[in-house]
């Protein structure tokens, strides 16, 4: 299993927002390079970062501070990065690979433009995440302020349909609140794809990531964990070891 440390930016610096509400945030570093750095000497080979302002549409100068950050965080020895955000085109795409990402995560592109997210995963591939996330069942889109008229269980086969072969699936109810996992949820998740599934959202301990390792690696490929590392819950190293 692949441990993802999670770096969310605003406007350059390292936050964590609460179900997703831009109003609910909470900042942990303005240097999220130097967070890059300190995840990495600690053993991680990947790092989940989000583009928070370009998911929000924020302005210029918010989403050139993330852009350098995003570089500089890819610049990062021994790191492999994935990030999404606002990829919504495929010049976003071409955008992000060419400061040096290793996988991209499409999400509300996936609902509003099926054209745009089928010849992203011809042209692309292996490159491209499918990022979806739904509150009891009901697939969220726009930095997770819309409903989508999907439910996951009809979202998932289309993707997998497509070509997608990695996802990363977020219970909002759960992120940033740290509640805990459903485990049962992401079995249903990966069933529903045909692939193993990146868990993220309520990750609180070690017992939760001991759990979703346990699930085997046809059910999960990784783990997304943020406030929990933030704010003490376990180290990253003990988070590691969990999931070895």
């Amino acid at each position: 299993m692949i441990l993802f440390p999670a770096i969310d930016l605003v406007g350059g610096r390292a936050v964590r927002l609460q179900r997703g509400d831009r109003a609910k945030m909470d900042v942990y570093s303005d240097d999220p390079v130097a967070v890059a750095r300190d995840f990495a000497a600690r053993g991680t080979e990947w790092i989940h970062v989000v583009d928070l302002s370009a998911t929000f549409e924020e302005d210029e100068e918010a989403c050139a501070a993330n852009a350098a950050a995003i570089r500089a965080i890819c610049e990062v020895d021994g790191i492999k990065v994935d990030c999404g955000g606002g990829v919504r085109s495929l010049a976003a795409v071409e955008r992000l690979a060419g400061l040096g990402v290793r996988r991209i995560a499409i999400g509300t592109a996936l609902v509003r433009d099926p054209e745009f997210a089928e010849r992203a995963a011809a042209e692309y591939g292996e490159l491209l995440v499918a990022d979806v996330a739904a509150a009891d069942g009901v697939v969220k889109v726009n930095g997770w302020r819309e409903g989508a008229g999907l439910t996951v269980d009809e979202l998932l086969p289309r993707l997998a349909g497509l070509g997608y072969r990695h996802l990363v699936f977020t219970d909002i109810n759960r992120d940033g609140m740290q509640t805990g996992i459903d485990v049962g949820a992401y079995r249903r998740v990966a069933e529903l794809c045909g692939f193993p599934v990146v868990a993220s959202g309520g990750i609180t301990s070690l017992d939760d990531l001991t759990a979703l390792a346990a699930a085997g690696p046809d059910v999960i490929e990784g783990a997304i964990t943020g406030r929990a590392l933030y704010e003490g819950n376990f180290t990253l190293e003990a988070a590691l070891k969990a999931l070895s």
